[in-house]
């Protein structure tokens, strides 16, 4: 079956005074019908400059796409102009962002935003949007809807902000919708709901999720497929008990080791991955992890390692992987 989305080969930079930063370089992977997909990694590995390329909403400059494609359901992004973006944006592609404080407009009120985008995408009166951002409303979860879309967004606690988001994001029931940290300064409780939300609207309404996050214990309860970015490179991806049974990469591991487990013991330290990210402006010749890696070899500071396919869903970029090297270890 082809994929909803296929990316191949993303390169992008930025111009700053210093030279040029490689945020991403050469990202690659698909999203399927119905599937859910993080994109997990340090902040700086290129997370979000890769979901916000693929809506486009990266300013240019100082931003400069030098490669790939983004094919959303066979066309490319890429190449569509801001008009023919604005017509996907909403309608086919729908974007949680981080801080829904500052994505959402003070001097509009929460109903008027669901409805903005029924209006402009589905031609809709404005009494049928008003009646469809009430049932969005009461789809995600906030209690007398009738009278929380005359709100405005300081009205809203951070809780009902986040599923206002989401509510204007799946209002025009896109095909895909982009989550980028969608849980980030939640507490603990207003997280499982919001994802519990996302998982049933993911089931009921069959739409491709691509969720970007730090935290891989959401991960693990959500998602189908998982990305390490380091870098600005894909260093590991493959399905989610792949990833977390049969970590290849050495950065999975330290990921996996820096949080904490249920069943790991009281007196059992958290092991942190220790130094910092490289300087994209001049990214290293090997690995981008050689400099922070135990296991580090010569030829990871030389040479890069390539892609390294461990089954038909499971690839790693690592020179432990390799093919050869076995034969040197032999």
């Amino acid at each position: 079956m082809e994929p909803i989305l296929d990316v191949q080969d993303l390169q992008v930079s930025f111009r700053v005074r210093g030279g040029e930063v490689q945020a991403v370089r050469g990202v690659s992977f698909q999203v399927g019908k119905g599937e859910a997909v993080a994109i997990v990694g340090e902040s700086g590995c290129g997370k979000s400059v890769t979901a916000q390329t693929i809506m486009r909403l990266i300013p240019s400059p100082p931003s400069i796409i030098k490669g790939g494609e983004v094919r959303f359901l066979g066309q490319d992004l890429l190449k569509k102009s801001e008009k023919e973006m604005q017509r996907i944006r909403g309608k086919d592609i729908g974007m949680i962002f981080q801080d829904p404080m500052t994505s959402l407009n003070p001097t509009m009120t929460i109903g008027r935003q669901i409805a903005e985008g029924l209006i402009k995408h589905q031609n809709m009166s404005a009494k049928a949007a008003d009646s469809r951002a009430v049932e969005m409303l009461q789809l995600v979860g906030i209690p007398n809807p009738e009278s929380r879309i005359k709100q405005y967004p300081h009205e809203f606690s951070g809780g009902m902000r986040q599923r206002a988001m989401i509510a204007i994001a799946l209002a025009c029931n896109p095909a895909l919708l982009i989550a980028d940290e969608p849980t980030t300064a939640l507490d603990v409780t207003i997280q499982a709901q919001i994802l519990r939300l996302m998982k049933d609207l993911q089931k009921n309404l069959g739409t491709s999720i691509i969720l970007i996050t730090h935290d891989l214990g959401v991960v693990a309860d959500m998602c189908d497929k998982v990305i390490v970015m380091y870098a600005g490179k894909v260093v590991e991806a493959g399905t989610k008990w792949e990833i977390f049974k049969n970590p290849q990469h050495p950065y999975t591991r330290g990921l996996l080791r820096s949080v904490p487990r249920l069943d790991q013991r009281k007196d059992e330290p958290l092991i942190p991955i220790f130094g910092t990210p490289p300087d994209l402006i001049k990214p290293p010749a090997g690995c981008g992890f050689c400099a922070r890696c135990d296991d580090a070899m010569r030829i990871c500071a030389e040479r890069d390692p390539g892609t390294t396919t461990i089954s038909d869903s499971h690839q790693v970029r690592c020179w432990l992987t390799h093919p050869l090297a076995k034969e040197v270890a032999q």
